[in-house]
């Protein structure tokens, strides 16, 4: 058994890392005066970027000009999904919020994470704990609220098995990308 959910999984050589920005990744700082959660932290820097257990893309900070950045990328994705919730709550959807969320959630929920299905890794950043990390939950097809842990070490299993059966055995969990210029 795998006791860290990051460092066990393998990558088929180095991860794509040269566009990522460390200082950003180390120094940010989030409005409750935190940095990023130690798991993300590690998650990034032992994984890099890539496809993660064959459909997930975690988006890590990067240097300017280039794509896929957690505060491009991931920002304009939860400006997405909050719009998307509030037009829900607005309609009277309550499925958007099953099986485990409230209407109140969306507005602290930041996506980290997509799939190439359509579904989001959340953190919400109103609800970190003693060990500095943030819930995740996962939105399916941006049409549902589901707690995966109190942090990405819990969160990872989950999301790998669940992705298993979507896209069958892999023999790496990570597929390194290439960094991509704007």
């Amino acid at each position: 058994m795998i006791s860290d959910p990051v460092a066990g999984l393998r990558l088929p050589g180095a991860p794509t890392v040269e566009h990522i920005d460390f200082e950003v990744l180390d120094r940010f700082r989030f409005a409750d005066g935190g940095g990023f959660p130690d798991s993300y932290r590690a998650f990034v820097r032992h994984a890099g970027w890539g496809r993660t257990f064959g459909m997930w893309l975690f988006y890590p900070p990067v240097l300017p000009g280039y794509a896929d950045g957690l505060h491009g990328r991931g920002e304009r994705l939860t400006a997405r999904f909050r719009a998307s919730y509030r037009a829900g709550e607005t309609e009277g959807f309550d499925w958007m919020i099953e099986p485990d969320g409230h209407w109140s959630l969306p507005a602290d929920l930041e996506v980290f994470a997509w799939s190439e299905n359509g579904d989001a890794l959340l953190w919400n950043t109103a609800s970190r704990d003693v060990d500095g990390e943030f819930a995740v939950w996962e939105s399916r097809g941006v049409d549902s609220l589901h707690h995966l842990g109190a942090g990405l070490r819990q969160a990872l299993p989950l999301v790998r098995a669940r992705s298993g059966h979507s896209s069958g055995p892999r023999p790496f969990a990570v597929e390194p990308l290439p960094a991509v210029r704007l």
